[in-house]
């Protein structure tokens, strides 16, 4: 159990900052101080009072990022209430089953969420309230809600008459050993569970990271991934409030061309993303620059090559707001295309390793320490990791992790929670890898996803599909096994079709020539007997991997 309390590193971050800029919604150009963000909290315990929810109760978060949504999360574990935070990306359906699974007995959304939502679907609910403005929008009993905005705002008046100061932040105890999260997955499996999370498994990520001095007070940061996925919220916001830094929430999807402005703004000193955003970046920007003819020559020169990475670098430092000190990856395998280039131009980056069950993280390198192909060393001190094969310094086996950071088990269901850890204690990841020496972890593919091939041989179709997405005129691919051979689902890049004036009758031509490159690329057993034009993007799931299982058919 890691000595620091969870819920008193936030009561003195905002003590110690309370006039420094806490949070800033993007588009709205709103910005909170320390010291606004924790009179918000507090107007939102009044609303707790209000409806006299317990500590343990549930409450339950969906909608966009925004600084509200922050209030709520903090307000509720600092209360010693459970937060249930829910990806508004889910279908509503899903959301109103986690809202009841979950038994939570508030909810805070946006307005355009809760009226897909019917009141009757959600009976153990007291109370509604908008991610908006902070408004009532639903109260069970019928009440008004101009009415129950009114009351609040009374009742806060009477609780601080001379006004909300810092020497009123005085929050639950909430022991590290307790709940506060209930976390729903949505894998690219199709089974969502519920990741039961303690605080010491939350204080096991932050502190990790402090430790690492990658962010100081009052410098920037551009919350970019969703709040409610466990990678967005332990690092774009729980880790970056802990050490007084300042976090812009972008509140939208970031497209190329929003996230490159955003981070003109900002400028953050340190940048935390999925690999979709690096890759789109490559893809569009680097990619075409490197394979003109004249480049590619200077490349072929020892002395010149130097100077064009060189460039190369700078440019892409300096479109990502030229102000941070590295970029961290992870959620997802980054493409060992675009990893090994920015490698090899020796730009700041490094891959990290998680998963929800973890909130999220298991193993991190800082960028001076990375080691390409691999995705970081064990957290030390905070997680153990094993490989479950006879050599796991060379032969394949699931990574298994034990740990501060691994969760309680999945909220009413003991049965995966059994599956889920072996007879000894250690978390199957489910992923399948091997170490090194200094228990640095090589990821080859999710066990589940692996297809065995002709005489035996594992075949990892992320790998393949990695290459596949470099090729020209690919947006996205799906690698799968039918009737005993490998076939590529491929969704062409449309927008790239339509700037380079290639028409509809020539992708044909052009996937036969993609199939043919990629096979030259690729072992005899991997090769793939054909590439087949897919219609439309494939579904994903939130943190944005594709439901392969969708496609296997």
């Amino acid at each position: 159990m890691i000595a620091e309390n969870f819920i008193k590193l936030y009561e003195r971050s905002f003590k110690d900052n309370w006039e420094l800029p806490a949070l800033t919604d993007y588009a709205e150009k709103r910005t909170l101080t320390y010291g606004d963000f924790a009179k918000e909290i507090a107007f939102i315990h009044t609303i707790f009072s209000k409806y006299n929810i317990k500590k343990g109760d549930k409450i339950a978060l969906v909608g966009k990022n925004n600084s509200h949504w922050c209030s709520v999360y903090l307000a509720s574990v600092s209360y010693g209430a459970v937060i249930v935070p829910i990806l508004q990306d889910f279908h509503i359906d899903n959301i109103v089953h986690i809202i009841n699974h979950s038994e939570s007995v508030m909810l805070f959304t946006h307005e355009q969420i809760w009226e897909n939502i019917e009141d009757t679907q959600i009976s153990n609910v007291l109370g509604v309230y908008s991610l908006t403005n902070m408004h009532c929008i639903h109260q069970q009993k019928n009440e008004s809600p101009n009415r129950a905005d009114q009351e609040l705002n009374e009742t806060f008046g009477k609780c601080y008459p001379d006004g909300f100061q810092k020497e009123h932040i005085r929050y639950a105890h909430v022991d590290n050993s307790e709940e506060v999260i209930l976390s729903y997955t949505s894998g690219t499996t199709g089974f969502s569970k519920a990741v039961i999370l303690t605080a010491n498994n939350m204080i096991g990520n932050i502190s990790s990271v402090r430790n690492l001095n990658l962010l100081f007070k009052g410098e920037r940061m551009l919350a970019l991934l969703p709040l409610a996925h466990a990678y967005g919220c332990a690092f774009d916001f729980l880790y970056s409030l802990s050490v007084g830094a300042h976090v812009t929430l972008l509140g939208k999807t970031p497209s190329p061309k929003v996230l490159l402005l955003a981070l003109a703004d900002v400028k953050p000193k340190l940048i935390i993303c999925v690999p979709l955003i690096i890759e789109k970046i490559y893809k569009k920007q680097i990619l075409p620059q490197i394979s003109r003819r004249t480049t590619k020559l200077a490349l072929s020169v020892p002395f010149l090559e130097q100077k064009v990475h060189a460039k190369i670098r700078q440019k892409l430092i300096d479109s990502l707001g030229g102000n941070f000190r590295q970029v961290i990856i992870g959620g997802a395998a980054l493409n060992k295309d675009v990893e090994a280039f920015l490698y090899k131009i020796k730009f700041p980056f490094s891959v990290g390793y998680g998963m929800t069950e973890c909130g999220p993280l298991v193993s991190f390198d800082l960028a001076n320490a990375f080691v390409p192909t691999s995705c970081g060393r064990i957290l030390k001190d905070v997680m153990d990791v094993r490989i479950d094969s006879e050599d796991p310094y060379r032969v394949l086996g699931e990574i298994q992790v034990k740990g501060e950071n691994v969760m309680k088990g999945y909220y009413k269901n003991e049965e995966a929670t059994k599956a889920t850890f072996t007879e000894d204690g250690w978390l199957r990841t489910g992923d399948l890898g091997t170490l090194d020496k200094n228990k640095r972890i090589f990821i080859r593919g999710r066990s589940k996803s692996m297809i065995l091939g002709p005489s035996g041989q594992n075949i990892f179709p992320e790998e393949i599909e990695s290459k596949i997405n470099n090729l020209p005129y690919i947006k996205e691919s799906v690698v799968i096994q039918r009737n005993g051979k490998l076939v590529a689902l491929v969704y062409p890049d449309f927008e790239a079709m339509d700037a380079t004036g290639v028409s509809h009758r020539e992708l044909s031509a052009i996937m036969a020539e993609n199939k043919i490159a990629l096979n030259e690329s690729l072992a005899n057993y991997e090769n793939i007997s054909g590439i087949q034009i897919y219609p439309n993007e494939f579904e994903k799931t939130p943190k944005k991997s594709i439901k392969r299982y969708l496609y296997e058919m």
